[in-house]
């Protein structure tokens, strides 16, 4: 796996259809911490970037973490932005899911991944497009 060691966080001017901002959904994250080729290519042709990830996906990271691993994530997000579960994100994801579990499965977490990218305005990565049909600025970033 590439070794992550700066993110310079400014726009490269790149043409790709994504917004300059990425926000990263945890099972994109899990698939770089897992050591997936894949994800180190994506992750190295995009970190000129704004990397943001949700409150709530760092809480599942965490909830998946063995003890000897706590530091090396702690390392890890710190590469990203962090967008709060604040009142404006909150209300979005409670609208989302009330408008989207029964058809699309839409959970809570879910949710509030995709009010926090619809907050700072990033596209979301993810490969559960399924849970994500309030969201116009989705990538699957790679085929798994």
């Amino acid at each position: 796996m590439t070794a992550l060691t700066s993110v310079n966080f400014a726009a490269n001017g790149s043409a790709l259809t994504m917004s300059d901002a990425l926000l990263f959904d945890t099972d994109v994250l899990i698939e770089y911490l897992r050591g997936r080729e894949a994800a180190a290519k994506f992750f190295d042709a995009h970190q000129s970037r704004y990397w943001y990830v949700s409150t709530i996906t760092i809480a599942e990271l965490y909830a998946g973490v063995r003890p000897n691993e706590e530091e090396a994530l702690r390392n890890f997000l710190a590469l990203f932005e962090e967008v709060e579960l604040d009142a404006t994100v909150a209300r979005r994801a409670g609208l989302y899911r009330n408008r989207h579990t029964r058809t699309h499965g839409t959970g809570l977490a879910d949710a509030v991944v995709a009010a926090s990218a619809e907050t700072v305005g990033a596209t979301l990565l993810t490969f559960n497009e399924r849970h994500y049909p309030m969201i116009d600025d989705l990538i699957v970033p790679w085929s798994r």
